[in-house]
């Protein structure tokens, strides 16, 4: 997988989740340890495409 599509395929998901906890933030039924864990999972994806797009190597 190209730098370019690895970091498409990242962004992809990095909005996903933000749809995800959006959507669960209007249903206040949701469990507020799902709100914190989907903000965890952005958050990693997040610094896994600034560490892509400054050529720092990911663990």
């Amino acid at each position: 997988m190209s730098l370019q599509s690895h970091l498409a395929e990242l962004e992809r998901k990095h909005q996903a989740l933000e749809a995800q906890i959006n959507d669960c933030l209007v249903h206040p039924a949701t469990d507020d340890l799902k709100v914190v864990e989907l903000k965890r999972r952005k958050l990693h994806v997040k610094d896994e495409i600034e560490r892509l797009r400054h050529g720092e190597s990911v663990h």
